[in-house]
Formats: structure tokens, sequence, C-alpha cells
């Protein structure tokens, strides 16, 4: 290979130094044209130009119900805002006194939040219950004037503080402070423009607008804000939003949205379960401002993204029948109640009936079509530390507490079918097994069951028809705590149901009982003992007994799709199949037959109210004891040959299965009409 020669490397060596030379002598030259040729041209544009980042709303996911009905929905309104960005400073308290008078004039009320009022003999005076807020303003970080200092003394100290100048009426300038005080407090700045009221009238937004045109700084927006579209229909179920928690935050940051802790979150129901399918991300833009004031650029650089749109299986005509029909059969309950008890001169007959609950489920899917949980509260007026909020917590009758899906009760003779087929299935019983009931059962002496009735000899289906305690005692007895509390989980009992939102489990009568003696074995077949269960498990139960003994998932949303509905992101109508009641069709049909007689037959429980109704329904009615009045549940599916909803009622003190009844029937009514 032939060698490079020393001339060769020479002239390499020269290239690079010239190339290098040259570059650093560009880079010089524009030092020098930035820096000394021009730099007093560049210095004074960048002073003249400054950019603000500002963060536009999130908007949150709506809630509506299965017809696309609104349940939690966001509604237009309109507020005055004045825009720093915009504004001429020199201006601003004109400005500021003009908004005053035109929002006066429509009749709007302006934020105002200064805890100093002019009294009717022109002297300033602080506001009465506003103690807290005054010591705020003479505190040492805010004025550091002494706590005994006057109003008048405050209000000029004030107008100094914000430079306030010129001879205003005392009104004009104590309605001047108060402006610039909230604009202090709510941190208006280049990024933060100043809400100066909000949730005007529609009527009022021409007149503000023609008012203010012009104007520079100040327009009449457009916002959302969120509330339930009926209040009182089902707030148990929807849910509200609240402050974060550090732990809340430390576990939502997990998650693929943006958090900070100033958000609000949901605290419990559907606004909670889906917290991070409803939350929107709010976006920014990049704002140019030159030395006068005016704008000259704006970019958007990140586009607000809304939240998504949660579809519930809830129909709202149901859901409003299910609510009304409680609260007046709840009130039914314990008007009759009070009235026996004036009669009769002591209590036990519903006089202290005050609460209640009601689930139906379809039983083609097992999603919820209805739950109401009474006493109900206004989900708009619902707030973490607000009044109502102290108001609903004191309450005596727990309006908050979700009796449909939380509260667990006694559910007395709705068990009753769940062991005969059990009985049935472990060939216990025969369905022409005969025991003889003398209204007394006594094998425990220590546990003695009473019969409503003195019925003679019965068979499993008059035992289901007329409710007989002696016959399920001693078929309990024969079929042992232990096999009742398997097949009873199998139907749901003591089981979670697969709700989406909080939900209790229940307890389940020998398997959750702390301690246990033969003789509970037979108060627990008739429904009692230590079992207590859920509205939703016993609806879930009954949908399994008319769905051929396969239990499903039970759920309560529908659907979840992008903000506009237009694209559906996740679905939850298919079927999920939790497992088998253990029960042959042939057993099964022994019961349904049994549950159809209660309604049909005229010795039948429920015959009272669905002896004549147009749509087969098979049922079974419970009372169950406790302290005070009996608590009445009922259970029920329809059609019978081809069930599409079942029904589950509890009233706590009802005293008389009529009302409970009266609940499911007034539903059936609503659904098949």
């Amino acid at each position: 290979m032939r060698k490079k020669s020393k001339s060769g490397k020479k002239s390499v060596y020269t290239v690079c130094i010239i190339v290098t030379l040259v570059f650093f002598a560009i880079f010089a030259a524009r030092l020098i044209d930035w820096q000394i040729i021009h730099g007093e041209e560049y210095k004074n544009l960048a002073a003249r130009s400054t950019s603000y980042t500002v963060s536009t709303d999130a908007i949150r996911g709506e809630i509506l119900d299965k017809n696309c009905t609104g349940l939690v929905v966001n509604t237009t309104h309109y507020k005055v805002v004045i825009d720093k960005l915009y504004v001429d400073e020199d201006k601003l308290d004109d400005t500021i006194l003009s908004l005053i008078k035109i929002t006066e004039q429509t009749k709007e009320k302006w934020a105002d939040n200064l805890p100093i009022d002019l009294n009717a003999n022109g002297k300033f005076q602080y506001k009465k219950s506003s103690e807290d807020d005054v010591q705020k303003l003479l505190a040492p970080d805010f004025l550091n004037l002494p706590g005994q200092t006057d109003a008048n003394e405050c209000l000029n100290a004030l107008a100094e503080r914000y430079k306030i100048s010129g001879n205003y009426a005392k009104t004009d300038l104590r309605n001047l402070v108060s402006v610039h005080y909230n604009m202090e407090i709510t941190g208006y700045s280049g990024s933060k423009p100043y809400v100066f009221a909000e949730d005007i009238s529609q009527n009022s937004v021409s007149a503000i607008s023609e008012s203010t045109q012009g104007v520079s700084g100040v327009e009449v927006q457009t916002y959302l804000e969120r509330s339930a579209a009926n209040p009182e229909l089902a707030p148990h179920l929807l849910g509200a939003l609240g402050s974060m928690s550090e732990d809340e935050y430390n576990e939502l940051s997990k998650s693929e949205k943006k958090y900070s802790l100033s958000d609000k979150v949901g605290k419990f129901g559907i606004e909670h379960a889906f917290e991070t399918q409803l939350k929107g991300e709010g976006g920014t833009k990049i704002i140019k401002r030159n030395s006068d004031g005016t704008v000259v650029d704006k970019v958007e650089t990140i586009d607000a993204k809304p939240g998504n749109t949660v579809f519930l299986t809830i129909d709202s005509k149901l859901q409003e029948v299910a609510s009304k029909s409680l609260a007046e059969n709840v009130k039914a309950a314990r008007e009759a109640g009070k009235a026996l008890k004036k009669a009769n001169g002591k209590g036990g007959y519903g006089e202290d009936c005050e609460t209640g609950a009601v689930v139906m489920l379809s039983v083609k899917d097992f999603s919820v079509l209805a739950a109401a949980s009474y006493p109900t509260y206004d989900l708009n007026k619902y707030s973490e530390y607000g009044d109502y909020y102290i108001k609903l917590s004191e309450n005596e009758n727990s309006p908050m507490y979700n009796r449909a899906f939380v509260g667990s009760f006694a559910c007395g003779s709705v068990y009753k079918p769940c062991v005969a087929a059990a009985a049935l299935e472990e060939k216990v019983i025969k369905k022409d097994t005969e025991i003889y009931c003398d209204q007394y059962y006594d094998y425990y002496p220590t546990n003695v069951v009473k019969c409503m009735h003195y019925h003679g000899n019965l068979n499993v289906t008059g035992a289901i028809t007329q409710s007989c305690n002696y016959f399920f005692a001693e078929t309990g007895r024969r079929l042992g705590i232990d096999t009742m509390y398997l097949y009873a989980e199998k139907f749901g009992f003591g089981e979670y149901t697969g709700i989406e939102v909080e939900e209790s489990k229940g307890t389940l009568a020998g398997r959750d009982s702390t301690s246990w003696q033969a003789g509970n074995t037979v108060q627990a077949a008739i429904g009692q003992s230590d079992n207590a269960f859920t509205p939703l498990q016993l609806a879930t139960y009954t949908a399994t007994i008319a769905n051929n003994g396969v239990r499903l998932k039970t759920h309560l949303v529908s659907k979840i799709t992008d903000y506009e509905r237009k694209n559906t992101i996740e679905d939850y109508d298919s079927p999920v199949e939790v497992g088998s009641c253990g029960v042959s069709k042939e057993n099964l049909d022994i019961v349904r037959n049994a549950m159809l007689d209660v309604t049909r037959d005229e010795d039948g429980t429920a015959y009272s109210v669905f002896g004549n109704y147009k749509v087969k329904v098979a049922a079974k009615t419970g009372t169950a004891e406790n302290s005070g009045s009996d608590h009445t549940t009922f259970i029920c599916y329809a059609p019978f040959d081809n069930p599409e909803v079942a029904v589950a009622v509890v009233i706590e003190h009802g005293a008389k299965g009529m009302y409970s009844m009266q609940v499911a029937k007034d539903l059936l009514d609503a659904y098949f009409k």
C-alpha cells in the first residue's frame, strides 16, 4: 500500500483549521449582531413581549340511564369574567363600577365576600357572624392590624393596599375594595381570570354583553356546571365529588390521568367507582402580550379532553316509581301502626316504620333496573362539609345510608324457598312429604318456633304457599346447618353480587356466626338467627331462582362511551355467569310452582294483593322479628312462565306485609304498563 506524503497530511490539517476558524468567525459575527449592533432592539422586543401559560377547564363525563336520560349532567351556565391579560389596568376601577351597576340593574348578584358593610347611618361596620373572616383580614400575614381595629380603618387600609384613589362615594369605595379583595383571595392573575359574577340568567346575558362591548378584558363566557338532573332520585347510586385525600392522590396518581391535590374526585357511588373514566383533562394555551397590553398571539398547545360518559342499567321511570312507592308505603305503614297502637294501647304495629329499600333486576342479565333507598336526600345540596351534610349526618334515620346495597336485614320467610330447594335436592324431603304443624315446634326446648297458624299436615308446596314455620323448622333440622348454608351460598346469600359500587356481604347463619348450637338451625331455616342480607342479595337470589338456578353477576353499568356518546369504549351488558345453585330443574320447578301459589292460591300469603293480577307472579312473603315492630320482606319475579324481572323489598319495622307487597306491585305495574 502506498503511504501518504507529508505534504498531503499538511493539506488536510490546513483545511480543518480553516473550516474551524470560519465557523467561529460566523458565530462571533452573530454574537456581535445580537449583542452590539441590534442588542437594544432585541432587548426592547423581549421586554415588550411576555408569554403566559393558561390552563383550560377539564370537563367531567356525564352519567346517563339506559335510555340516555341524564342523571348527572353538565349544564351550560353564564359568567362575567375579567381577564388580566386583556384588561386596561388604568381603567380597571371604572370598569368594575360599571359592571356592578349593570349587574345590579339586571338583578344579578356579583361575587361579594368582603365582611364589611355600610350601615343605614353611612358608617362602615363588620358583618354579623363574620368574626373569622375579619380576623383573617387583620392577621399579620394580611393587613397586620390590631385585633380591635374598627371597620372604617380596616376598609381604608384595604383601599390603600389595592391603590384605590379618587373621590368615590362610600358605597362605590366599599364595592371596589370588595372586588379587589375577592381578586386577591381567588388568585386573580394572568393565568387565572377573575369571575365577577356567575350563574347569570340567559335574559341578562344580552344586556350585560351589550354594556361591556368594547370594554377590554371583560366578557360573558359560558361554563359547564355538574349537577344531578333529579337530585333526590338516586343519590346513593350516583355518588358525589369531594376533596382528594393524600391516600387517594397516591392511588390515583398511578392511573394514566393526571391529578393534583386540589382536584375534586368521586367519593362514593358511580362517581367513585368510575373516577378515572369520568375524569376529564384540561388543556393549555400560550398567550403572548406586548408591553402596552395587546395580545399578539394565542396558541393552543394541548387540547382539553373531556371525560367519558357512563351509561347505567337504571331505567329512570322505574327508579321514580320505586322511590315514590317506597316513600308512600313507609309512611302508610307508620300511620297505620300509630292508629293501631293508639287503639290497642301497645306498640309493635309499625308505628316506628321510617325506612326501607327496594331493588328490581332484569332476569336476563341481572342488571339493576331500579334501586331505591328511603329516606333519600338532595344530591345537589350535598357537600362534604356543608350545613346540609351536617343535617343529614345528625338525622337518626341515616338518609345517606344505602339500604339497598349496604344495609343488611333479617330476611324472614323469603329464605324458605332456598331451604326447600336444598332439602329436595338432598332428598331430605320429597314433593309429597308431609309434616304435621300444631303451631309450636319444640324439638329443641330452648329454641321453640311458633307458627302463625295451626296448619295440620302440609307438603312443601303448601308450606311455601302458607309460609309454615313448623314445616321449615323440621326440614331445616333434617337438612343441617352445614348443608343449608352451602346451598345458600350458591343462591348468593352471604356473597358479593359483583355490583360495581359499595355493597355489603351480609351475614349467613352458621357460616358467619361466632357461636352455634344445634337448636339455632331451626331458627336459621325460617330466615331468622344470624341471617341478615341486603335487598340487592335478595333480588339476586330471586333472579337466580327465576333463571333456572343460574346466578349471574349483578351489575349497574351498561357501557362506557366517549363524551359525545359516539364510540363505545367498554360494554358490560353481556351476562357473566357466576355459578349454579346446584338444584335440578325438577326440584326448582316444585319450588317455583309453590311460589306461584303464594299469589294464586286463596291460602297464599300474597293472594290479597296479587290474586287477580293480570301477569302471573311467583313470590314469597317474609316477616322478620327484631327490636321494635317486625321487618317485612317480599320477593317476586314475573312473568312466571317467561321471567323478565325480579324484585326484592325490605321495609324496616313495616309490621304488615301488604306495604312491601304494594311497592313490588307498583314497580311491576310500571314495568308491564
